[in-house]
């Protein structure tokens, strides 16, 4: 898991994999299950793996390769049954510590800076606390929170394995390229 592109829409999950995603997250907030499935479809198709934000029954329906759910939300269980990779999110370490002993697949760690978008994030954990996480857990652990190709490489030497990016998704070669001279 290099580059973790969160996308709302088909045409941006597209422009992230040809910048060189190598996960797409489809997240669609308050969306109903139906209309992430309607969202969902061609998601497949990319030459990258596929995650549902929040929604175990619409990643089970679209054939996705996994859901991430965020410290509240409930279905690790279902995903786990259904055989999906399971990301959950994580502040700090403790979080992180949980999430790892009930199954989940990859750790989603941060706000690692502030981000505009999600404006209910909790405090920047920044890199000493990305580093805390990573140390703190042996599954995978993918930065989010106002990463771009500025800052994408820190992560990394965090002890990050990959990076998330919302606002820069259409911007993924950038980051990929980032990434690449470290």
């Amino acid at each position: 898991m290099r580059l973790h592109a969160i996308v709302g829409d088909l045409g941006t999950a597209w422009l992230a994999v040809e910048g060189g995603a190598t996960v797409v997250q489809l997240r669609l907030k308050g969306a109903s299950t139906d209309e992430v499935v309607e969202a969902g479809r061609g998601f497949g198709d990319l030459a990258a793996s596929f995650v549902v934000n929040d929604d175990v029954e619409a990643a089970i329906a679209l054939g996705a390769d996994g859901v991430h759910l965020g410290r509240d939300d409930p279905g690790s269980e279902r995903a786990l049954e259904a055989g999906l990779l399971l990301g959950r999110s994580a502040a700090g370490v403790g979080e992180a510590v949980e999430a790892e002993a009930a199954g989940a697949s990859y750790i989603g760690a941060g706000p690692v800076w502030a981000t505009p978008s999600k404006p209910d994030a909790d405090p920047p954990i920044g890199l000493e606390g990305l580093a805390a996480i990573c140390a703190a857990v042996s599954i995978p652990v993918v930065a989010i929170g106002g990463i771009d190709a500025t800052n994408a490489a820190a992560c990394l030497e965090a002890g990050a394995t990959g990076v998330a990016v919302v606002r820069a998704a259409v911007d993924a070669k950038a980051i990929d390229e980032a990434l690449a001279a470290r």
